[in-house]
C-alpha cells in the first residue's frame, strides 16, 4: 500500500486552489450544487482551472444533478473528474463514459456492501458522514468502525476530517485518500490556509508512521 492521497474539497477561489496546489495536494474539489455554500458557477470553475499549473487533479462534485447539466460541464471542462454525491444509480454514473467517484453517506443506515461494490467502474468510492442521498460537508464524523469490510474499489474517507483527527484516520483504515472540506475552513465555505497547511502536514506525518 501507499500513503493516502489528499483531496481538499469545496474550493471556490483561484487563490485557494493555487495554495492547495502549492501544498502538493493530489486533488481539489469544485462543488456544482446550488444549495451548497461552496457552490461555484461554470465561470468560477473556469477561472480556477485557468489558475492551476496542471499537476493537481480537479474533481467536480454533483448531487442528484440533471444529467444534462453534468454532461454540459464535463464537455466544457473535460479534465474534470465527476464525483456523484447523492443517490445516483450505477447507470446514471456510467452514462458519462468516464472515470468517476461515487460517494455514500454513512450518517443513517449504512449502505449495503452490494450497493457500494455495484459501482465496479468507479475509480474510488467515498464514505461521508451525511445520511444517504443527503448533502455532505456537514462537518460531522461517523463511526469509522462502521466502514464495511470487503469494499472492492479504493476507499476515500470524508466526513468531519480536520487537522486534529486526520492522523487517527490514516492509522485506523486502509485508505486510498482523505477528503476534507469544512475541516479546513474559518467560516462556512471560507477556506483557511493555515488549517489547509496543517491538514496536509498531519496527513503526511501519520503516513510516514504507517507506511
Amino acid at each position: 500500500m501507499t500513503a493516502p492521497r489528499i483531496k481538499i474539497c469545496g474550493i471556490s477561489t483561484p487563490e485557494d486552489a493555487c495554495f492547495a496546489e502549492s501544498l502538493g495536494v493530489d486533488a481539489i474539489g469544485l462543488v456544482f450544487h446550488e444549495k451548497s455554500p461552496r457552490n461555484v458557477s461554470v465561470e468560477q470553475a473556469g477561472e480556477i482551472l485557468a489558475a492551476l499549473g496542471g499537476f493537481v487533479s480537479v474533481v467536480a462534485l454533483f448531487h442528484n444533478a440533471q444529467a444534462g447539466k453534468v454532461a454540459d460541464i464535463l464537455a466544457l471542462y473535460p479534465q474534470l473528474i465527476p464525483q456523484f454525491h447523492g443517490d445516483e444509480s450505477v447507470a446514471y454514473c456510467e452514462q458519462f463514459a468516464r472515470p468517476y467517484l461515487k460517494a455514500f453517506g454513512m450518517g443513517g443506515d449504512a449502505p449495503q456492501l452490494s450497493q457500494i461494490n455495484a459501482h465496479r467502474r468507479a475509480s474510488a468510492v467515498l464514505l461521508d458522514a451525511n445520511a444517504h442521498g443527503q448533502e455532505g460537508g456537514t462537518g460531522d464524523v461517523f463511526d469509522w468502525s462502521r466502514v464495511p469490510q470487503g469494499i472492492e474499489r479504493p476507499l476515500i474517507l470524508a466526513g468531519g476530517l480536520t487537522p486534529d483527527n486526520v492522523a487517527a484516520a490514516v492509522r485506523a483504515l486502509p485508505l486510498y485518500a482523505v477528503d476534507v472540506s469544512s475541516g479546513v475552513e474559518s467560516a462556512r465555505g471560507v477556506k483557511d490556509h493555515g488549517l489547509m497547511k496543517k491538514f496536509v502536514e498531519n496527513t503526511r506525518g501519520a503516513s510516514r508512521e504507517v507506511f
